[in-house]
């Protein structure tokens, strides 16, 4: 029984949540109110009617190729940390568009642990016992995309106006993946000094979070397998390099190639996806496309063009993500509520595997 006290926080609990969704609400709002006063919209709208359909076709190819490419790394990710299980290609690929397609519509990137969910379901062996190794091949590609996106920066290094003066901003928003890397390999040492407390509750949630890193880092023993870990890499790079054309499809789409190329789209791409570190909104609706708008202004675009290129480029995201993920939805049998629950229901199958 709790204290009358604690009853009437609980009780206030709802409230709160809701007044403070309520001014979130209130004040993204008003941002976009003035955001869209300072637009050109009859710009935005010309921008966005006058596109060629052609490149915005192919700019659709392209990412849905970057998705398959993702699918074939992961396989081999996963063949290398359970060798001893059957793997079927086919079931990897519409896991990989069913996380694309929950991460696209649903905020908080739900669709890593959906595809963890999609796959531990289907695969032999006990699903509690499964779910923090695949979660720890999950971590593997996060690896590699850490490579990809210092090879963005990298090349974004050679456009001066974009990250004069952004350059710590852009650090900062590598501390979060880079955090949890950590965690992971140097984690269980930490974790050893915890498991020896006086504490009985200490030691045992030590020795309940120390094992289930244990089997996180199983995930990572395809760096370990040169045959398995250069093939992962090999195609999750090129997945990178596909969703780059792409996005270098969009600006030739708005006739926007001279401003940049090549170079403009790899810092949109970098871009994009550090705003998407801690999204704030389904797909990041709005953060994405202010993440446009800063890039191909450093490159002197106008803010009706780069409005109209974010909603483009973010429109051949979402379309590809519910193009291929619908229906591998259906194929696995599984719903939106699945989808919506799939983080939960990993996290309580984790707890029951360190049991």
């Amino acid at each position: 029984m709790g204290t009358p006290q604690n009853v009437r926080l609980r009780s206030r609990l709802p409230a709160l949540r809701r007044l403070g969704i309520a001014a979130i609400v209130l004040a993204l709002g008003a941002v976009v109110a003035f955001a869209l006063s300072q637009l050109n919209l009859p710009r935005v709208g010309h921008a966005l009617i006058t596109a060629t359909p052609g490149w915005i076709a192919l700019a659709l190819v392209l990412m849905a190729s970057s998705l398959l490419m993702r699918s074939i790394s992961w396989h081999q990710v996963l063949r290398a940390a359970l060798p001893d299980t059957p793997i079927p290609w086919g079931l990897v690929v519409r896991a990989t568009m069913i996380g694309v397609m929950g991460s696209a519509v649903f905020p908080g990137r739900i669709g890593e642990p959906a595809r963890v969910l999609v796959l531990s379901r289907k695969l032999e062996g006990r699903t509690t016992r499964l779910v923090p190794v695949i979660a720890g091949t999950v971590f593997s590609q996060t690896l590699i995309n850490l490579l990809a996106l210092g090879i963005l920066l990298a090349v974004t290094f050679t456009s001066v106006p974009l990250l004069h003066g952004h350059v710590a901003g852009i650090a900062g928003a590598l501390v979060v993946p880079l955090a949890v890397c950590v965690l992971v390999i140097v984690g269980p040492r930490l974790l050893a000094r915890g498991s020896r407390s006086h504490s009985a509750r200490v030691a045992r949630a030590a020795g309940a979070i120390t094992r289930l890193l244990h089997l996180a880092r199983r995930g990572l023993v395809v760096f370990a397998r040169p045959r398995h870990g250069a093939t992962a890499i090999l195609f999750q790079l090129l997945a990178w390099t596909l969703q780059w054309l792409a996005c270098y499809m969009v600006l030739l789409a708005l006739g926007l190639q001279s401003d940049g190329g090549l170079v403009a789209a790899a810092a949109i791409l970098l871009a994009v996806n550090l705003s998407a570190v801690l999204p704030a909104t389904p797909s990041n609706v709005g953060v994405f496309q202010a993440a446009c708008l800063v890039v191909l202004a450093a490159y002197g675009v106008g803010a009706g063009q780069g409005l109209a290129y974010g909603i483009i480029l973010q429109a051949v995201e979402v379309v590809t993500a519910l193009s291929l993920g619908g229906p591998a939805l259906l194929k696995e049998g599984l719903s939106w509520r699945d989808i919506r629950t799939s983080a939960g229901a990993v996290e309580e199958s984790a707890g029951e595997g360190a049991q």
